[in-house]
């Protein structure tokens, strides 16, 4: 079979697309037939080595964290998954290869296709949906009627971000670009700001969770607008000392943590807010419970017009990493 690899870290990788093959099934797994792998922003911290920390891996390593796909087998010990069954999974990040013909995939990272999802629509919910999910119930451990802000969150993320945040009870503020307004309002948001026009920092106070989709560069706004006592979940500014404790991360590892995430577990201690950064992990079950809210708001996550073989790889991580794209960008099998 074809897969697409990294064959060395690097600022500038570029993937190759070998034969490898198929890979054998333990026992507590299935093996896919890969219908569609969507390509994303962790794709290039991977390549460039910048979660090596977090995650290293054995060279070379087929790249890839999330598809749809068929069963085409499965494991002596696997019960709930039959051949033919159509799925949808964000890969164990110690076991990922989204980018090839066929997967094998610990049974517990996996879960039917959403029934109003196509295999292309369903490529694009799995990560965003288990970020959102292990953010909020996990990391924030947010309560009804309390209050998320989310700065960007008119993109991807906050297709699924928003639609869990008021299954949980909560209240949902988004700030985005005024194209974006219409559909996220209809995706059950209760405030929306225009970037352009409207500074959040001026306009909102004490709420009581951010999730930051944006980086370093809001730290400091973000945390202005948090009530005392409440969390900051960042997905992009990077780990710390709470992240290091919380994955079991200890020595020089945890020591690097606690360096790198020094500055900005300061500036939170100040303002009497507590900082949380997240590196999701693949949840079969989890993803069960977000099919349900899926199927029943009717979310269909937007993916680009543009599709591309896996020959294409590396046109289609350039596309990511620096075009303008109108959704999730896809590899197609």
């Amino acid at each position: 079979m074809k897969a697409a690899q990294l064959s060395k870290y690097d600022k500038n990788f570029k993937l190759d697309v070998n034969n490898v093959a198929i890979p054998t099934i333990k026992p507590n797994e299935v093996l896919v037939r890969v219908k569609m792998a969507a390509v994303n922003p962790l794709e290039t911290l991977i390549g460039t080595g910048s979660v090596k920390l977090i995650q290293d891996y054995d060279m070379p390593v087929t790249m890839g964290n999330e598809l749809t796909g068929i069963v085409e087998n499965v494991g002596q010990q696997v019960a709930n998954f039959k051949k033919g069954d159509a799925i949808y999974t964000r890969l164990p990040s110690n076991k990922i290869g989204a980018f090839a013909e066929y997967v094998a995939i610990d049974s517990a990272a996996v879960a039917r296709l959403p029934e109003n999802l196509d295999f292309s629509t369903g490529a694009a919910a799995a990560l965003t949906g288990l970020t959102a999910y292990q953010g909020l119930h996990e990391e924030l451990d947010a309560k009804p009627g309390e209050t998320v802000f989310i700065p960007g969150g008119s993109g991807s993320f906050g297709q699924m971000a928003i639609p869990i945040a008021k299954d949980l009870g909560l209240t949902v503020i988004v700030s985005g670009n005024e194209a974006a307004k219409n559909r996220t309002l209809a995706i059950g948001e209760d405030q929306y700001l225009d970037f352009r026009t409207e500074n959040y920092w001026e306009m909102l106070a004490n709420v009581d969770y951010v999730i930051d989709t944006l980086g370093p560069s809001e730290f400091d706004h973000e945390l202005s607008i948090i009530k005392p006592g409440g969390r900051l979940l960042s997905l992009r500014t990077g780990p710390n000392k709470r992240f290091a404790t919380d994955h079991g991360i200890t020595g020089v590892k945890k020591g690097l943590f606690t360096l790198a995430g020094a500055n900005f577990d300061r500036k939170a201690k100040v303002a009497n807010v507590q900082y949380h950064f997240i590196f999701v992990r693949s949840d079969g079950a989890q993803l069960t419970k977000i099919t349900k809210i899926i199927e029943k708001n009717n979310i269909v996550p937007a993916i680009d017009s543009r599709s591309f073989s896996l020959n294409e790889i590396n046109k289609a991580l350039d596309l990511v990493n620096h075009g303008k794209t109108t959704g999730k960008v896809l590899i197609k099998f």
